[in-house]
C-alpha cells in the first residue's frame, strides 16, 4: 500500500470520530494538544477533564544497513489532569508494522509509556515542566519501539507565549533499560518548537530536535505541522518532519486528533 493511502485511511479515520463530535461542545474546556510535535508543552489539560490523542505516524528510513525501514504504526495518548499543576498521562501505539530492509514484515502493539508531570507556573504567559516517565517493553523487539527493557525518563520542559507565538522547550533523558552495541545507557533528547496561529482555527508550527547517545550516531530533524480546530475541544493536525543527517528518518509523514473526551469526578 502507498503512503498516499495509508494516509488518506488514517485521515478517514479520523475524521469519522471527529464529525460524531461536531455537535455543541457541551460546555468542554479547550483542547490542550501534545501531538503532533515531539516537545511537549508545560501545560496541562483541563483539570478533572479526560483528554485523548490518536494518529497515525509513516516512517521511512533510506540509510540503514540493511536498504532500508518503512514503519507505519497508530500512536495514542490519554490524558488527565488532577489540578492545573499535576497530571499524568499513558500513551503508546495500538498497532505497529514494520516493513524491513531485508524484506522481512513485523507487525503488533508497541511500548506503552506512563508519565506524570508537574507544572510550574512562572507569569500568566511562562511556566516551566517537568515529566517523570517510565516506558514498559510490551512491544517485540522487532517493532523497533525502545530497548527491549523497562526504560525510565525525566523531562524538563519551558513553554513561553510571546505575543502570537509560542514556544517549547524540552531536555529529555532517558536511562535505557539495557545496554545495546556497547552504547551508553543515557539517551538525550533536545527539542525546541515554536507555533503560531493564523486565524481563529489554524495554527502552523515548526520544531528542531535531535537525539544524543554516546557510542551511537546522533539524529536531528525538522519537523513542520498545521492544525485545525474543528470546535475548541476537537483539534486536528497534519505535518510531516525530515531527517537533516543520514542516522535519521528519512522522512515522517502523520495525521492525527486531540479529543476532550469527558469529565472525569
Amino acid at each position: 500500500m502507498r503512503l498516499s493511502d495509508k494516509l488518506a485511511i488514517t485521515l478517514l479515520v479520523v475524521l469519522s470520530v471527529g464529525q460524531s463530535w461536531a455537535a455543541e461542545d457541551d460546555g468542554k474546556p479547550d483542547a490542550v494538544p501534545y501531538r503532533p510535535t515531539v516537545s511537549t508543552p508545560a501545560t496541562l489539560t483541563a483539570a478533572g477533564w479526560l483528554e485523548s490523542e490518536f494518529g497515525g505516524l509513516y516512517l521511512q528510513h533510506r540509510h540503514v544497513e540493511d536498504g532500508g525501514d518503512r514503519r507505519t504504526s497508530l500512536p495514542y495518548t490519554l490524558k488527565y489532569a488532577f489540578t492545573d499543576d499535576w497530571g499524568v498521562r499513558i500513551g503508546g501505539e495500538a498497532l505497529a508494522h514494520v516493513n524491513h530492509g531485508d524484506g522481512s514484515r513485523d507487525t503488533g502493539f508497541g511500548d506503552t509509556s506512563l508519565v506524570a508531570k508537574r507544572r510550574f507556573a512562572v507569569n500568566p504567559s511562562s511556566a516551566f515542566g517537568l515529566e517523570v516517565g517510565t516506558t514498559f517493553p510490551t512491544a517485540r523487539p522487532a517493532l523497533q519501539t525502545g530497548s527491549g527493557k523497562t526504560d525510565w525518563s525525566l523531562n524538563g520542559i519551558y513553554s513561553a507565549d510571546i505575543g502570537a507565538w509560542h514556544g517549547d522547550v524540552n531536555l529529555l533523558n532517558t536511562r535505557l533499560g539495557t545496554r545495546i552495541n556497547g552504547q551508553s545507557r543515557l539517551q538525550t533528547l533536545g527539542a525546541f518548537a515554536i507555533s503560531r496561529p493564523i486565524s481563529e482555527r489554524w495554527t502552523l508550527a515548526g520544531e528542531l530536535s535531535g537525539v544524543r547517545q554516546h557510542g551511537a550516531p546522533g539524529t536531528s530533524q525538522f519537523l513542520s505541522a498545521a492544525s485545525f480546530a474543528l470546535r475548541r475541544d476537537i483539534v486536528f493536525d497534519v505535518g510531516a518532519a525530515h531527517g537533516l543527517n543520514r542516522a535519521s528518518p528519512t522522512w515522517q509523514a502523520f495525521t492525527g486528533v486531540t479529543m476532550v473526551l469527558g469529565r472525569i469526578d
